[in-house]
């Protein structure tokens, strides 16, 4: 089984800076990538960033340049740092893991989800 934590969610105002984490843990073998979703209200939830095994990122194009996404191996954990936020990141986001268990059996496994709100 695998768990994932998210922590780090808030209230911040338009021109502030969150930075959101997501531990793994569990039955690990692998973890082949790791990624942050949202979803607003009204909206379909979105990709917003992800970063695989070999630590190369994509991003959607409403957060380039103010978002990065890292990873810390030896903690199975993912961030995602958040700058320069605006009203319209608010949403819940999403941690996701496509993780290998120690049982050979790839899944993609959720996090429970952080609300994250910028006041205007």
């Amino acid at each position: 089984q695998v768990q994932l934590v998210e922590s780090g969610g808030g209230l911040v105002q338009a021109g502030g800076s969150l930075r959101l984490s997501c531990a793994a843990s569990g039955n690990i073998f692998s973890i082949n990538s790791m990624g942050w979703y949202r979803q607003a209200p009204g909206k379909q939830r979105e990709l917003v960033a992800q970063i695989t095994n070999r630590g190369s990122t994509n991003y959607a194009d409403s957060v380039k340049g103010r978002f990065t996404i890292s990873r810390d191996n030896a903690k199975s954990t993912v961030y995602l740092q958040m700058n320069s936020l605006k009203p319209e990141d608010t949403a819940v986001y999403y941690c996701n893991g496509r993780i290998r268990t120690t049982s050979f059996i790839e899944n993609s496994y959720w996090g429970q989800g952080t609300q994250v709100t910028v006041s205007s």
